[in-house]
């Protein structure tokens, strides 16, 4: 019997409420299996961890979960701690400490869920959006001067190297390659950020021709918002630097009807480290504590979280219950326009995953 270790991070706001439920419905599914089970460890880190510490985590908590098989996580955000801190605190120390530069986060109208695209089917919104995760705007390269001067100054500087844009370009050329479509859109903006943004367009043409049976195009990303609405079904892999995916992946998901059923999994390809898997929707602290958050992006990011480790099954059962739980009216939250609370979507997942035993 495989035995997997898992990290739960909780992290702060609705984190704390919805990652106990994907715990739950994890020891719903190995309670039907008997080919492989979870230990889980708990770890605190946060905005109350900075509290009372100072940090966010532990200046050695990347030890302390290195030899995790995956890490599921929360949210990171505090109305009483700078925005800045919690982010690089915490969840960016984890993914640049992991070296978990693809950030994968896949779209689709699930069963039941009223999106806004009113003309568009669940098959023309079938999407899946690679982030690059570990440089791009998000390197921390930069600083302030002369603060509290009218001579201030500040700069955040976008850091492309080859060697990132390469691995990640191949890691979306290779997922499209593995869809039905093989179909892929680099976004770019090479007109106006005429260097790194250039290199970019030119390492996906390099890259390209390593992938003949993978159809793809290049796409603005500006005119890329027009087109995920005007005409979904001509997207299928979309590849996208770290800020640029940050802001589509939010609006694929919101096309899709809620920021509360979306998933993302930062992952290693090489598996040198723990993949880390979360749902979108931030740490909400306008329901904390309410039981109204909406579970079903963190049980999505649950169904990624069994791939990665290769339960195919396993993790097809719980989207099957995701499923048919988002189909129920009755069971939405009230990002969904229901009134269903988040202990009772729970309870309904993991009732159906357990209804059937996974394969042995």
């Amino acid at each position: 019997m495989n035995t997997y270790r898992i990290a739960t991070i909780p992290g702060d706001g609705i984190g704390k409420e919805v990652v106990p439920a994907g715990k739950e419905v994890l020891e719903a599914l190995a309670r039907t299996s008997n080919s492989f089970k979870f230990e889980f460890e708990n770890f605190d880190w946060g905005a109350d961890y900075y509290r009372e510490h100072g940090v966010m985590m532990p200046t050695d908590g990347l030890d302390a979960i290195r030899n995790k098989d995956a890490i599921l996580f929360g949210s990171a955000g505090d109305p009483d701690v700078p925005d800045h801190v919690t982010l690089w605190g915490l969840r960016l120390k984890i993914c640049q400490g992991f070296d978990q530069y693809a950030n994968v986060r896949p779209t689709r109208i699930l069963p039941g869920i009223d999106a806004p695209l009113k003309r568009c089917t669940p098959e023309d919104l079938n999407w899946v959006i690679v982030r690059e995760n570990s440089e791009g705007e998000y390197s921390g390269v930069g600083g302030r001067v002369h603060q509290g001067h009218p001579i201030e100054a500040a700069t955040d500087v976008s850091i492309m190297t080859r060697a990132g844009v390469e691995r990640i370009m191949r890691f979306a050329f290779r997922l499209a390659q593995s869809r039905p479509r093989k179909l892929l859109t680099v976004i770019t903006k090479s007109n106006a950020q005429r260097h790194a943004m250039v290199m970019w367009d030119e390492i996906a043409l390099q890259i390209s021709k390593e992938f003949p049976d993978v159809k793809w195009d290049k796409e603005l990303v500006d005119a890329s918002t027009a087109r995920m609405i005007n005409r979904p079904a001509s997207l299928d892999t979309i590849v996208a630097t770290n800020l640029h995916a940050d802001i589509l992946s939010d609006l694929a998901a919101a096309l899709a009807g809620s920021l509360g059923i979306a998933p993302t999994g930062n992952i290693d390809p090489e598996r040198r480290y723990p993949s880390m898997f979360e749902p979108i929707h931030g740490s909400a602290f306008d329901i904390m504590g309410k039981g109204l958050a909406n579970p079903i992006g963190t049980f999505w990011s649950v169904v990624m979280l069994l791939e990665h480790l290769g339960e195919f099954e396993a993790a097809k059962r719980v989207m099957r219950a995701v499923e048919t739980v988002t189909a129920d009216p009755s069971l939405h939250t009230g990002d969904l326009g229901g009134k269903a609370t988040t202990a009772q979507v729970t309870a309904a997942v993991c009732a159906l995953v357990e209804k059937v035993p996974v394969a042995a």
